[in-house]
């Protein structure tokens, strides 16, 4: 049992760390218009070799539902529970994904946060779908 509870600590620790570093890289690098589009296609892997792909989808769910089980027991436990549970919606593939991360990223608290960050790496701020870019209310 407590060796359990210091694999949890340990989790969190490095989930924590590594989303301090992780989320504004990678938000910093995504294209201004990423959101704006009706519908996304996959990219990731596209040029993967045939074998390769299958094998590294798995292995990349995987991990998100990892991240997802730990973000969970890290609403009780010491961490970004939160966080850590986006982090593996993002690596996960299912349907509507793309449709529910417009849906956050339209909340004005979001896209802000998100801009803000942005800013800070020297990049443009990213394109609210529907051109509402500030307004005080949610769009839904």
């Amino acid at each position: 049992m407590m060796q359990a509870a210091a694999l949890l600590a340990g989790l969190s620790i490095v989930t924590f760390l590594g989303s301090l570093i992780a989320v504004p890289w990678l938000l910093a690098r995504l294209p201004a218009d990423y959101f704006v589009a009706e519908k996304r296609e996959p990219a990731l892997l596209r040029d993967a070799h045939p074998v390769l792909r299958p094998l590294l989808l798995v292995l990349k769910n995987l991990v998100g539902g990892a991240f997802v089980l730990g973000g969970i027991a890290m609403l009780v436990l010491p961490g970004q529970g939160i966080l850590t549970i986006l982090l593996g919606v993002s690596l996960l593939d299912f349907p509507g994904k793309y449709v529910l991360e417009r849906r956050v990223f339209r909340r004005p608290v979001v896209h802000r946060a998100i801009n803000w960050l942005r800013d800070r790496a020297g990049k443009e701020p990213m394109v609210v779908p529907d051109g509402h870019a500030d307004e005080g209310v949610d769009h839904e």
